[in-house]
């Protein structure tokens, strides 16, 4: 399930509201903030995406569709659709299973209230493939306070998820609940300046592997074990400031730590320039370093209660390399209806020094590309 939470991240970074395209507007207009809400509805859009990971042995790609649409002045809707088709034959499949092909549709809906300086948000979403269903419900607040200098905000999702099995080996379901809290404080620091500081926490119980996992134990293959529950915190803190005119450079750091003892650090760098009012170009360095989980191991020698052979809970970094391009056309028509085409390409290297490939007895490691090109626009 890494690569669908992965996605998933994808979509929700591609949907942020404080996303680049909004970043010299935001600090632009943090010296007006004092005189007028900053608490406001977003515009009327509608956004189409298309996707391509490809990377380890998997392939997934396809379409995502956003509308958003105000309802008077204080109420505002929105519906997301996302599908992907996935060819996979990861290191996972190719060493203990078959190669496969499937296809996983995710529908999500929002609804904002704008009430004072603050915008209260309701959503859920529902996906579905052929071996897995989740559904998750959120309700978030966020509010401005001190002149609109200062933004606080909440938020809780509630999730649901059914896990299957779907080969003819056997018949397995089993049932995964999650309970996530989130909150963050945004200050506006001087009109070219902004930092944020964010901390989640996300508790799951239920069955959290993967049915067609298999550890190793002696050199022999076993079912995979995990606890039935897992609690994890993370914190992210960054810094958003416009360094030079029409150029901005962005830090970001992050921790992660859960009661499996997986301990990861995230540090990224971004830079932001504007060409013109047509062209935005943005650039980011990613890094990130993981410990590995307490009963991970390669080839345990020791039968243990908890055993795992699962990559994403051993020690391994990545380090991504990505660019993202905003193009505005120059017509009249494209000014009305604030029509852009964005375009993201990220190069990511992974490195497993703990987890062997059987197939050449080396620590595994493999390369992934990451392509979107998004439409937007107004009406």
């Amino acid at each position: 399930m890494g690569l669908w939470r992965w996605l998933s991240n994808s979509l929700s970074r591609w949907r942020e509201r404080a996303g680049v395209r909004g970043l010299f507007s935001g600090l632009a207009a943090a010296g007006a903030a004092t005189v007028a809400p900053a608490a406001v509805l977003p515009d009327d859009k509608a956004e189409a995406m298309f996707h391509v990971y490809d990377g380890g042995g998997v392939k997934a790609d396809g379409p995502a569709f956003l509308v958003r649409k105000k309802l008077g002045e204080r109420v505002s809707l929105s519906a997301g659709y996302y599908i992907d088709a996935v060819s996979n034959a990861s290191i996972d499949v190719v060493t203990t299973a078959s190669p496969f092909k499937e296809k996983r549709t995710a529908w999500d809906f929002g609804a904002d209230w704008l009430v004072g300086n603050s915008v209260l948000t309701l959503s859920g979403s529902t996906s579905r493939e052929p071996d897995y269903e989740a559904n998750a419900v959120n309700a978030d607040v966020a509010a401005d306070v001190f002149g609109g200098m200062t933004t606080l905000s909440l938020g809780f999702t509630r999730g649901s998820d059914r896990v299957g099995r779907t080969d003819r080996r056997e018949v397995f379901f089993d049932d995964v609940r999650r309970w996530q809290y989130r909150a963050g404080v945004t200050q506006i620091l001087s009109p070219r300046w902004l930092m944020s500081l964010n901390a989640e926490a996300i508790s799951e119980d239920g069955y959290l592997g993967s049915p067609y996992r298999a550890a190793r134990v002696f050199g022999a293959f076993v079912p995979e074990r995990l606890p039935r529950t897992r609690t994890g915190r993370a914190v992210k803190l960054r810094s958003l400031a416009e360094v030079l005119p029409d150029t901005a450079l962005r830090i970001e750091a992050r921790a992660y730590w859960d009661t499996w003892d997986v301990r990861g650090r995230t540090i990224e760098i971004a830079g932001t320039r504007k060409f013109g009012p047509q062209w935005l170009l943005d650039v980011s360095l990613r890094s990130h370093k993981q410990t590995a989980a307490l009963f991970y191991a390669d080839n345990a020698q020791v039968d243990t209660v908890f055993v795992t052979r699962n990559r994403q809970l051993s020690a391994f970094n990545s380090l991504g390399l990505g660019a993202k391009l905003t193009w505005k056309p120059a017509a009249a028509w494209a000014e009305r209806y604030g029509v852009q085409v964005t375009g993201v390409f990220e190069r990511k290297r992974f490195r497993f020094p703990e987890f062997i490939d059987l197939r050449n007895q080396r620590p595994y490691a493999y390369d992934a590309n990451v392509m979107q090109v998004v439409l937007a626009g107004r009406f």
